[in-house]
Order: structure tokens, then sequence, then C-alpha cells
């Protein structure tokens, strides 16, 4: 089962690649892929297969637990690390942080993680979506603010960061979700198979994407820092959310969600610790960080998926 896994997904990424490499396509073209991915198949994705299910289905405490709670742990560790021994401010440290408590959820996750387990795969990516931009991404852009110490910059960025969650398709197409869910209403037919067309077309999508995007690859600015925040991100995230499922009461914990939660914190950085990175002064260390992080990501989720699958 691990050829039958990997490699479509390595194929799709080469083709991703090699369409980059060789001129077929833009980088520019490639990160409108990438926008489609995440604005429209995604949410799609999301949308036809959590509203079809009853609510207990994908309501799982366990997970949004163990999962938000390993986030903030390794969170609180790199942030100790980088503001008490590496010496960064307020604001830097709240930024590098982030890149060791988050994952690329909405544009690997979606395309791995379907074709591990079809039937719950959309459920696990949703709550920990929810996790990650209700609760991780607020938190961190309140810390950066509050490190600028700019009069009333921090009640401007939660407003911003409020609206930008109010307008995101893939927190939208959760919301959606739940009260379907909950009010037990049945989307339209026609809508609901449109959906379900948009939405195949993520997974495969968005490995054609990863792959176009690795053209650009570059750890000019590694150094210890950016290998320890690595580090902390494909080898200890993953490590103590597996472990935390043991100290959740065994009769709600399935195997499935477990190796679920681990393999999702075993993916990369998200691409908008990179877009922070450049906001808040942190560029080349970001990039570099993110870069190095893609690269043991994969070895990391191929080496978990050979042992699990």
């Amino acid at each position: 089962m691990i050829f039958d896994i990997l490699l479509p997904m390595f194929l799709l990424m080469g083709a991703g690649y090699c369409s980059v490499k060789l001129g077929l396509l833009t980088i520019e073209q490639i990160k409108g892929l990438g926008s489609y991915v995440i604005k429209i198949a995604l949410p799609a994705l999301i949308l036809h297969a959590l509203a079809s299910k009853n609510l207990h289905e994908i309501w799982l405490p366990p997970y949004l637990f163990a999962y938000a709670g390993g986030s903030l742990l390794v969170y609180g560790l790199a942030y100790w690390i980088y503001k008490h021994h590496f010496r960064y401010s307020l604001t830097q440290s709240a930024v590098m942080s982030m890149g060791g408590a988050m994952s690329n959820t909405g544009l690997i996750g979606s395309a791995i993680l379907p074709l591990i387990m079809p039937l719950h795969a959309v459920v696990y990516l949703s709550l920990t979506l929810m996790i990650e931009n209700l609760v991780m991404i607020t938190m961190v852009l309140l810390l950066a603010e509050a490190g600028l110490q700019v009069q009333n910059r921090t009640s401007s960025m939660l407003i911003k960061s409020c609206t930008s969650l109010i307008k995101n398709p893939l927190v939208i197409a959760i919301v959606l979700s739940m009260i379907a869910v909950i009010f037990q209403i049945k989307l339209p037919a026609r809508l609901d198979d449109l959906l379900n067309v948009l939405g195949k077309t993520a997974p495969p999508l968005a490995l054609f994407v990863i792959g176009g995007s690795l053209v650009t690859l570059s750890l000019k600015a590694l150094d210890r820092q950016t290998a320890i925040l690595a580090l902390l991100k494909t080898i200890l995230m993953p490590s103590i959310i597996f472990s935390l499922f043991f100290l959740m009461p065994q009769a709600s914990v399935t195997l499935e969600m477990q190796h679920a939660a681990t393999l999702i914190a075993a993916l990369p950085m998200p691409i908008v610790f990179g877009l922070l990175g450049q906001v808040y002064g942190l560029e080349q260390r970001a990039i570099a960080a993110l870069m190095l992080s893609t690269i043991l990501g994969f070895i990391g989720i191929s080496i978990l998926i050979a042992f699990w699958w």
C-alpha cells in the first residue's frame, strides 16, 4: 500500500516541479492554482463531505483537546527558546514560534490525508483548520502586535484578524457545514454534485502546486535558530500530539484519530508563516525554516505512512 500512496503523490509533485522548471508554468500561475485549492476546491470538499454527516461523526472533543493542547505546548516552548535563549523581541518570538506549532494543513494535508483515510480525512482536516485559524493565528497576531507597543495598533489588528477570519472561505465552509449538521439541513442535489466535482480537484492539484513551489527552494539563511524551529515542527510537535492521545479516555480515542493528528502535526510549516515573517522583519529566517521543514516534513510523513499504512 505504501507505493500506492507515495508513488502517485511524488509523481504529481514531480509533474508540478517539471512544469515550472521547463517553463510550462510560471511561479505566479502556480500561486494562482494554490489560491484556487485553498479558496475554492478545499472549502467545496469540506462542505460536501461534512454536510452529509451526523454530529457525532464530526464532533471529536478528544481530537480537539489533544491537537490544540499539543500545538499550544510546542508554541510555548518555542516562544521561551526564542525569547529567553536567543533574545528575540516579543513580536519576533511570537511569529517565530508559530513556525514550530502550525502545519500546512490546507494545502499539503488536504493532498495527502484523503489518499490514506478517504472516509474520515475531511473531518480531521476541518477540526485541525478550526484550531489553526480560530486559535493559533489569532493568538500569534495579537502577541505580535502587542510587542510593537504602538497605541491602538493591537485593537486594530484584532479587528482585522476577525474580519479576515469571517471572510476566510475555509472558515465559512466549516461554519456552514456545522450548521447543516446541527439542524440536519440537506444540500440541494445539484449543489452537492457541484461541490463534489470541485472538491475532488483539491488533493491532486494541491500536490501539483507543492511540486511547482519547490523550484524556489532556498536554504541560504539556514542557521542553528532556523534548524531548531524546523526540528520542533517536524519531530517534537507530532511526538507530543501522539503522546497526548494516551492521556485521553481510551474509550473515546481511536487509532485512526491518533494517526491522523500525528500525521498532520508532522507536516511542514504553513506558507502563512513565511508571509508573516516578511511582515515582521524575519523574512530570511522564516523562509529558510519553512524550506527546511518542507524537506524534513516530507521525509517524516513518508516514514509514518510506510510504518502505519
